[in-house]
Order: C-alpha cells, then sequence, then structure tokens
C-alpha cells in the first residue's frame, strides 16, 4: 500500500501562483532548498499529474540538466486526464525535444537524458479520480508524489485523497493568486510532522491529516 504526497511549492499567503499560472516566484537561489526538493521527490515510486503540468513538463524535463531532471524522468509517471492515451502522442517526439532546448538554450542538452522515454510510456489515467488514485495506491512501493497543477490538487485534497502534504513555503507573499486549499467543503485539520527552515528563507512543512 502506498501513500500519496502531495509537494507543492506555496507562498506564504497560501498561493501556488500567480492569477495568470505564472510561479516564476519559487525558484530562487535558495540551493539549500532546491536540494532538499530533489532529495525528497527522489523518494517516490511514481510522479503524478493533471494534463496540463504533464504536457508542460514532458516537453521540458527530457532534455534538461536541471538538477531535477534525473528524479523527474527516471521515476515512471502516471497522468489524469481525460484525452486518454492520445496525451502521449507529442511525447518525446523530434518536434517537442527540439522546441524544449530552443526555450531553454544553456540548461538544456542537446540529446535526451537518462530515463527521457518514460514519459511517452506514462500511464494514463482517465478513469474516476479517486478510483484511480485507490488503484495506484494498492500498489506496493515507496509512496505516490502528486505535482499539481493546482486543478488537479484541488481535487485531491477535495476528495480527501492526500495522505500527507509537503509544502515548501516561500519566502514571498502575491497578495493574489491561485489558492491551494480553495475546494475545501469544511476546514481539515493538519498535524505537523516536521519543519526544516533553508538560509534563503525557505521552510519546508510536511502536515499528514490529524
Amino acid at each position: 500500500m502506498r501513500h500519496l504526497i502531495l509537494k507543492m511549492s506555496i507562498s506564504i499567503d497560501g498561493f501556488v501562483s500567480d492569477l495568470d499560472g505564472r510561479n516564476t516566484w519559487m525558484f530562487g537561489a535558495d540551493q539549500a532548498a532546491r536540494a532538499w526538493s530533489v532529495e525528497y521527490i527522489w523518494n517516490a515510486s511514481l510522479h503524478i499529474m493533471g494534463s496540463r503540468s504533464f504536457h508542460d513538463m514532458a516537453a521540458w524535463w527530457p532534455t534538461s540538466t536541471d538538477q531535477f531532471a534525473p528524479p523527474m524522468n527516471q521515476i515512471p509517471k502516471a497522468v489524469f486526464s481525460r484525452q486518454g492515451p492520445a496525451i502521449l502522442r507529442k511525447v518525446n517526439t523530434s518536434a517537442a525535444l527540439d522546441e524544449a532546448r530552443a526555450k531553454a538554450g544553456a540548461t538544456q542538452s542537446a540529446e535526451p537524458q537518462p530515463g527521457a522515454r518514460s514519459w511517452a510510456e506514462a500511464y494514463v489515467a482517465s478513469g474516476d479520480l479517486a478510483e484511480e488514485i485507490a488503484k495506484l495506491k494498492a500498489q506496493d512501493g515507496k509512496p505516490i508524489i502528486a505535482h499539481g497543477g493546482v486543478s488537479f490538487a484541488r481535487s485531491l485534497i477535495a476528495q480527501g485523497l492526500v495522505d500527507q502534504f509537503a509544502l515548501l513555503v516561500a519566502p514571498v507573499a502575491l497578495g493574489k493568486g491561485l489558492p491551494l486549499f480553495s475546494e475545501l467543503a469544511a476546514p481539515t485539520p493538519l498535524k505537523l510532522m516536521s519543519s526544516k527552515a533553508f538560509p534563503g528563507g525557505a521552510v519546508a512543512q510536511i502536515y499528514r491529516a490529524a
């Protein structure tokens, strides 16, 4: 039985992106926080995400030389999409890889990185959300880590499917943005399991349902 961990970066006022969906504020220069995040996502047997996040990540990570690329490429993926297997058709194509290289410059490689093929081999979950999550949890192995985007994350939270929250709180207040917990029907108490502060001001907060 695997647990589901929702890992998200979040502002101190509770937003995961600005109103236009941009989240460049979360990618600071705090190398200790980045190293913690990389180590944390290595502790997964499966990465899951919504269709929009999958589309963006599948166009980025296969040729990325960023420190997050190895765990994101080498650990199996599942994408939640009503499109079904059609969502995989453009993954890892020559055109998609060329586009990623053109956008990123020095942070992209001329060749696909180890594990890049795993994006085209992702499990596509197109059924009922709770039923699909239950099937994935029923398998043995290390935890499942969910990455979002915000609509997918909200749905997981609203249906009580998250066993643990790993929130990397960035030292920034957005004022306005897309909140993570806005779909809750009622307040949900959480128990703080651990807290780790980093030199750049970010704080990793690990919670589970109380």
